[in-house]
């Protein structure tokens, strides 16, 4: 039985993939990947291919190098503490530093304005961010080519095929393995190993240390370690047969994590295909069938936070084309026409924005132009009126000052989106501006319980909450959606158009649209308006099938919990739990161990 067919239900997520990298990584570290491979080669204990031997082996060619003077002889290194030692090793391994088993060798950047220094077919060279996302173990190129004369003219050092690469800052820890003569910028604290064989054992055990070298740096504009910090990093020195066998099971592990990763994906893209499809449908189809065919399949395909999004967004769409209430229509005929239609709410609402105008309470605006076919985006029902935005609610924005923050004792938060947290306002992350200038703003653009605050600039347009109970702040750089009467249109309406209006403006940023939303652009949005009764319906059945989705979410993020807990259990068990799981070579394809994980875990029922 293989892991994949083993694990074929379970999903590893890249966070899944990483971790599970990780705990290999700190096994093979600590010998518990090779305590059979130990059992079955009692020679490695003493004698001529043990790591003590191993070990006197590296100190002579050191020694012969320095005689040579190819590299330089370095201070007498203190010797290793117990306090220093992270975790005990098997019998036949010994403790060493890195500087002990290989050179720690710096690098340099020739002048950029010189183009003499960097010529195409050159020596690579190497900065962090060319192995930022690199995956592999072993590179060749770099960025860019540096020519001898640069590295002349630098302290850019060209070092040899296996030297094992290692960013030393901005950021630490990007490890790889030179393919070829390279060179790298000062960026880098690479070791050149003294037996070049232990090449893929200390990048497995680099890999392994990150996090603990990456807390023991200094700096405070970003983190560095230094040659001399890098060269003391301790580490865990086993023969150097084990070390093969070491790196070969690595190897193995590794590919079987990357290739469930990459069944996971695949069974994602299915779902979400399914899912794009399923909704497709149900837009375009009748909305009571197809919905009643996509809920059969909920348990098998909402399994994704992306496929729920979809599911909300397909929601959104539905309301505003008035797909979720045809049954409501058509068992009240009589708003259609009459007091209660949406042509005579659409006519209160506008004598209500009159009135306000007569009392000097809103400026009037330049009439708005007529809404011509080619801006309709789909059919309305029977009984909807056609308006746009700002026929029926209030369109404004905050402040473009920037008033000063304010210490005196009556002070008032000053919002942006940078406040919107979890669809709420964040106020204790807010400024605080003075009295005298949140009057002034308020002036502008004063808030009330049901507006709604939008944020129209940069990457985060369309991020909205609904104005709450409290109401004494001033917002800057943000649109208010407000009511020219509350409760015309119906509570919780303007909530879920702009809801559906970000979603379809964050769809066309998506494209290319430029990160800026003008109040024009809101106030001529084009939109069909329902009856009273029937925003009301629409309000009650989008909250139902919102809360829906609350719930699928909920059951996602605690299947992926579990999911997640399982999978590092059983890896646990069989990397540490039994002594006879251990017993031999550790392999990840092996059924007997894998039968651990058919067992039911009374935790995750």
């Amino acid at each position: 039985m293989k892991l994949l067919e083993h694990f074929k239900e379970l999903s590893i997520y890249p966070q899944n993939a990483k971790e599970l990298k990780g705990l290999i990584l700190q096994l093979a570290i600590q010998g518990k990947l090779t305590q059979a491979f130990r059992e079955s080669h009692p020679e490695l204990v003493e004698g001529s291919h043990s790591a003590k031997t191993l070990l006197e082996q590296i100190q002579a060619e050191k020694a012969q190098l320095i005689k040579d003077k190819k590299i330089k002889k370095e201070k007498v290194l203190p010797p290793i503490s117990k306090e220093e030692i992270p975790f005990g090793l098997p019998d036949s391994w010994e403790w060493c530093r890195l500087i002990e088993v290989g050179q720690i060798i710096g690098g340099g950047t020739p002048r950029a304005n010189n183009p003499e220094y960097f010529q195409e077919n050159g020596i690579p060279w190497l900065t962090p961010a060319d192995l930022g996302s690199y995956k592999d173990k072993f590179i060749s190129k770099g960025r860019r080519d540096i020519s001898e004369l640069g590295l002349a003219k630098s302290s850019a050092k060209l070092m040899p095929k296996g030297t094992v690469l290692f960013t030393s800052r901005a950021p630490i820890g990007h490890i790889a393995i030179a393919a070829n003569s390279i060179a790298t910028n000062q960026g880098f604290k690479s070791c050149v190993p003294f037996i070049m064989d232990m090449n893929e054992f200390i990048y497995i055990h680099l890999k392994a240390s990150v996090k603990r070298i990456n807390d023991n740096a200094t700096g405070t504009t970003f983190k560095e370690v230094s040659g001399k910090e890098v060269g003391k990093i301790l580490i865990p020195l086993p023969p150097l047969a084990e070390q093969k066998a070491i790196v070969q099971i690595v190897d193995t592990l590794f590919k079987e994590v990357e290739a469930l990763e990459e069944l996971t994906q695949k069974r994602v893209q299915l779902k979400e295909d399914f899912i794009s499809s399923a909704l497709r449908r149900l837009s375009e189809g009748e909305v009571e069938k197809e919905w009643a065919f996509l809920q059969q399949h909920f348990s098998t395909f909402m399994t994704e936070e992306s496929n729920v999004k979809k599911l909300r967004e397909c929601i959104l769409q539905l309301a505003v084309q008035g797909k979720l209430t045809r049954a409501f229509r058509e068992s009240h005929p009589e708003l259609v026409e009459g007091s209660n239609s949406a042509k005579t709410l659409l006519q209160q609402i506008q004598a209500e924005k009159a009135q306000l105008i007569k009392d000097k309470k809103i400026k009037k605006e330049k009439a708005l132009p007529p809404i011509t076919q080619e801006e309709k985006p789909y059919d309305l029902p029977e009984g909807w009126e056609w308006c746009r935005f700002q026929e029926i609610f209030d369109i404004r924005d905050g402040t473009h000052d920037s008033p000063k923050d304010s210490s005196n004792a009556k002070t008032y938060p000053l919002v942006t989106s940078k406040n919107f947290k979890n669809n709420k306002i964040d106020f204790d992350s807010a400024r605080r501006i003075s009295e005298e200038d949140y009057l002034k703003v308020i002036q502008r653009s004063q808030v009330h319980k049901g507006d709604v605050l939008f944020s129209m600039i940069g990457g985060n347009i369309g991020n909205q909450v609904e104005v709450g109970d409290f109401t004494e702040f001033a917002i800057k750089n943000v649109a208010l959606f407000k009511h020219y009467k509350f409760g015309l249109p119906a509570d919780g309406f303007l909530k879920l158009f702009s809801k559906y209006l970000a979603m379809d403006l964050q769809s066309r940023a998506a494209g290319g649209a430029q990160p800026f939303v003008s109040l024009k652009l809101f106030r001529n949005v084009v939109l069909g308006l329902p009856s009273l009764n029937e925003q009301q319906a629409i309000v009650t059945k989008v909250n139902e099938l919102m809360a829906l989705c609350d719930t699928l979410e909920q059951e996602i993020a605690k299947n992926k919990e579990a999911a997640t807990k399982l999978m590092q259990s059983v890896l646990r068990e069989v990397f540490q739990g039994k002594p006879d799981s251990v017993a031999r070579p550790v392999s990840l394809n092996r059924p007997e161990e894998l039968a651990i994980a058919a067992e039911p875990k009374a935790e995750y029922k």
